[in-house]
C-alpha cells in the first residue's frame, strides 16, 4: 500500500489535505482491495484529517464504516473518535479533556496538537463571543470551563478583554463593547415611508 502522498502530507504539516487525501487512497486501494487494507490503514489519522477541517459528517461515517474490530484494537482511533464525538455534542471542555487525556504517538502527535492549536483558538473566541452574549456575571470556574483553560488563564483572558473580577466573590463581571450603528438615513427612502403610512391612514 503506497501511503507516500499521505506521508509528504503529513511532514509538511498540510493537515487541511488529509482528509482528501485519505479519500482518494481508500478508495483506490478498496477497489483493488477490498476491506482487508483497513488493518493496515491510518485511520486515527484519516478520521483526525475530517475532524480538523471540521467535515463531522464524513467522520462519523467513516467511523461507522470501521469494523468494530479494527477500533477495539487500536485505541488511537477510540481517542480521535472521543474528540470527534465531543465535538458533536457541542462539549467544548470534553474537546480540550479528550486531547489531553490520551497519549498520541508519534506520528500523529503533531497533527494532534496542530489541530488542538487551531481549535483552541477558534473555541475560546466562540465561547468568550458566547460567554459575552450570555452572561452580566459567571464565576471564575465555569469560565475557565467554558473556555477549556485553567481558572487564572481564563481571568487573566477575560480581565484582558475588559471584564471586570470581583476577587472577593471570584465572579467576573461582564463588560460589553457599546455597539453605536451608524444609519444613513436616504431621504428617498423616508420619502416613501411616509407616503406609504400616509395611504395607509386615509
Amino acid at each position: 500500500m503506497d501511503l507516500s502522498q499521505l506521508r509528504d502530507a503529513m511532514a509538511s504539516k498540510s493537515y487541511d489535505r488529509i482528509a482528501d487525501i485519505c479519500d482518494d487512497l481508500m478508495l483506490q486501494i478498496a477497489s483493488s482491495r477490498g476491506v482487508e487494507f483497513l488493518e493496515e490503514w491510518p485511520c486515527a489519522v484519516h478520521l483526525l484529517g475530517h475532524i480538523y477541517v471540521n467535515d463531522l459528517n464524513s467522520a462519523r461515517f467513516l467511523w461507522k464504516s470501521l469494523p468494530p474490530g479494527v477500533k477495539e484494537r487500536n485505541p488511537e482511533i477510540m481517542a480521535v473518535w472521543k474528540i470527534g464525538q465531543c465535538l458533536w455534542t457541542r462539549d467544548r471542555a470534553g474537546v480540550y479533556g479528550a486531547i489531553r487525556d490520551f497519549r498520541w504517538s508519534p506520528e500523529i502527535l503533531d497533527f494532534v496538537m496542530a489541530f488542538s492549536g487551531k481549535r483552541t483558538l477558534i473555541y475560546q473566541q466562540r465561547m468568550f463571543q458566547l460567554l459575552l452574549s450570555a452572561y452580566s456575571t459567571i464565576t471564575t470556574a465555569d469560565t475557565a470551563q467554558f473556555m477549556g483553560m485553567s481558572e487564572e488563564a481564563a481571568v487573566d483572558y477575560a480581565v484582558r478583554h475588559g471584564w471586570a473580577l470581583d476577587p472577593v466573590t471570584g465572579m467576573l463581571t461582564v463588560r460589553r463593547e457599546s455597539m453605536v450603528s451608524k444609519q444613513k438615513v436616504d431621504p428617498s427612502k423616508l420619502q416613501r415611508l411616509t407616503e406609504f403610512v400616509f395611504h395607509l391612514e386615509h
